[in-house]
């Protein structure tokens, strides 16, 4: 039988047909596996034919009609709030234009420590909360930065360095060679109301000697903070530095019959009386015993302003007058006397002072307190250890850059000294 070309390509496409709807007739040999996987991709069939009709292949998540909904409002619950870029209240960035100003203050106080022979230390900027709540009314009791740590204890950030130094002293029980004469320049923290020059931290330049109870003590320690002055461009018309004595209040005090143990909260309370009237510390006076009489008549002592004037109201033997008097002679003999005033008003506001205090000042009246310090002999033994005669002073870094700024002396640190590559 001959076939044609055509009658033969027509039989073969017929028994193809034939072959592949015979296997769709052939029952499946599916496994367990293969049953839950067609179960899925059935029910998942059945539910886009329901939603979009046809076939096609589309996935489970498009047949969401909320899930628009349902991302947006994820979207927007999860939405981060704007950083704010603002450093805390009180504290400052150091960009490194900053750091180099910094840098450069740091090394203007190290060489003038070395130039007088001082050692540098540290401590840590956490300390026991002990170590600053003196019951003397003091400002900085109310200021510190203080918490419990997760150990129960009461622990603070240093508002100031000397109480650390005196930890540090004691811990080598009498161990130290003295005299001592260190230095340091820690970050302290208070939590005060700011001003210009006054900040919520800053860092302090501290001058210490302990083991030296004459008066040669303070008179060094004011060299060198004149040293310091003359180094960064400023003169006796720029800055002053106003002394006075404890031991005047002391004196004063004494005749009017207020107890000793009482002379370093009323010098607390005298303090007050620059920024507050009497009548807001009245209640605070009542408290020591002390009648508005007495005060007014202390004030009355504290507006002297030289030692001539101050020797009229007190003893003859005036050991107050006697240190003074050594004082401003050893000024002259170190060419500082220029720099160096008497002014019976300041106090100092820090309990632990015990003779000579002193406070750096801007003549023009612009800023606050540039420096300040003073001897503090019994600070020891206030922490149960042995009397022993020390003097010392802080130095903030804010009030100073303030006033290079106000005298037009201070470098500029723009330029990082480097060519760029």
């Amino acid at each position: 039988m001959k076939i044609s070309c055509t009658a033969m390509f027509t039989l073969l496409l017929q028994l193809r047909r034939a072959s592949v709807a015979s296997a769709f007739q052939q029952p499946a040999r599916i496994s367990a596996r293969n049953v839950g996987q067609r179960s899925i991709a059935s029910s998942s069939s059945i539910l886009l034919a329901k939603e979009g009709g046809g076939g096609g292949r589309s996935s489970a998540a498009v047949a969401d009609k909320d899930l628009l909904n349902k991302t947006t409002s994820d979207k927007q619950s999860n939405k981060k709030v704007a950083l704010d870029t603002n450093p805390p209240k009180g504290t400052r960035d150091f960009y490194p234009a900053d750091m180099r100003l910094q840098s450069w203050l740091f090394n203007q106080w190290r060489q003038v420590a070395a130039t007088y022979g001082f050692s540098e230390y540290d401590a840590p900027v956490l300390e026991s909360e002990s170590l600053y709540t003196r019951k003397a009314g003091e400002e900085v009791t109310q200021q510190l930065y203080n918490f419990e740590d997760k150990g129960g204890r009461n622990v603070a950030l240093r508002p100031e360095m000397t109480p650390s130094l005196a930890r540090m002293v004691m811990a080598k029980k009498g161990g130290l060679p003295l005299p001592l004469k260190w230095y340091s320049i820690p970050q302290c923290w208070r939590y005060e109301r700011m001003t210009r020059g006054r900040r919520r931290e800053h860092y302090q330049w501290n001058m210490d000697i302990w083991g030296v109870d004459g008066i040669e003590a303070e008179a060094e320690l004011l060299s060198a903070m004149v040293m310091f002055f003359k180094n960064v461009g400023l003169t006796a018309d720029d800055v002053g530095i106003k002394v006075n004595s404890r031991n005047v209040i002391g004196e004063v005090l004494t005749e009017l019959g207020v107890p000793e143990e009482k002379f370093a909260a009323t010098c607390v309370l005298v303090d007050k009386l620059e920024k507050v009237p009497l009548d807001a510390i009245q209640g605070e006076l009542e408290e020591l015993g002390l009648e508005r009489s007495m005060i007014e008549k202390l004030t009355d002592v504290l507006t002297n302003t030289s030692i001539e004037s101050i020797s009229a109201v007190l003893p003859d033997d005036s050991k107050a007058v006697q240190e003074l008097t050594k004082l401003f002679d050893l000024c002259n003999a170190y060419g500082i006397g220029d720099w160096i005033m008497f002014d019976a008003s300041v106090v100092r506001g820090l309990a632990y002072y015990t003779g000579v205090v002193f406070e750096a000042f801007d003549r023009k009246g612009v800023l606050r307190a540039v420096a300040g310090g003073g001897r503090y002999d019994k600070l020891l033994e206030t922490f149960g250890g042995e009397p022993t005669p020390a003097a010392g002073f802080g130095f903030g870094d804010a009030v100073i850059v303030e006033l290079l700024k106000e005298r037009n002396v201070l470098p500029s640190f723009e330029g990082s000294g480097y060519d760029s590559v």
